[in-house]
């Protein structure tokens, strides 16, 4: 499993959902690229070669918070073979991307770019693997549709009741997290989604 930062955070920002990963036996990686600073030419490719480091042969689980999300559904469209599943944590990747969000002008001036227009193709739909999409009424950044997504972009969504920062800090929210995507792979994989194994959470 690899989890994807959101816009201005880095892997310190989601240590305690790695962790909470870790715990329920997953060993989840750290996405190792620093701070996101939005959508830049080589973000796919950097990507790729990340999970490559960590590619062992069986897919990879993505979990990416708010733009992270947005970077793995894109990364799972171009290389479908290397993911197991996308999971969104309150991710803007649905609706008008002018408006999806209140950060769209903060945005756009560090990323150097408009949101329409990123430095890479965009995929079109939704990814060619399962996709389980988390979002919240209270999120107060992403507007809760935007993150929720219309049936025919994803094949789950689940609401959690915290803010947007809360999907990657909060206790309640990350132990309902681990526990939905565990029982999401099941229904959609037919097996136990977890091998235990040794963890780590690569802090």
């Amino acid at each position: 499993m690899l989890v994807l930062p959101g816009f201005l955070s880095s892997d310190r920002t989601t240590m305690d959902i790695r962790r909470a990963l870790a715990r329920a036996g997953w060993r989840a990686y750290p996405w190792g690229l620093g701070v996101n600073l939005g959508a830049k030419r080589d973000t796919l490719k950097q990507l790729k070669k990340r999970i490559d480091e960590i590619y062992d042969g069986r897919p990879i689980l993505l979990v990416g918070w708010s733009l992270g999300g947005m970077f793995a559904r894109e990364f799972a469209h171009s290389h479908p073979e290397q993911v197991r599943a996308v999971v969104t944590l309150c991710s803007p990747f649905s609706g008008d991307f002018k408006t999806n969000t209140n950060i769209r002008e903060w945005y756009e001036r560090v990323a150097g770019h408009d949101v329409n227009e990123p430095p890479f193709k965009r995929g079109e739909g939704k990814p060619p693997v399962p996709t389980l999409a988390f979002w919240s009424r209270r999120d107060g950044i992403v507007a809760p549709s935007a993150a929720r997504g219309r049936d025919h972009e994803i094949d789950h969504h689940v609401e959690i009741d915290t803010n947007h920062i809360g999907a990657v800090l909060w206790r309640p929210a990350l132990a309902q997290i681990v526990h939905e995507i565990g029982a999401f792979l099941t229904r959609t994989e037919g097996r136990p989604p977890i091998a235990k194994r040794p963890s780590e959470s690569n802090s």
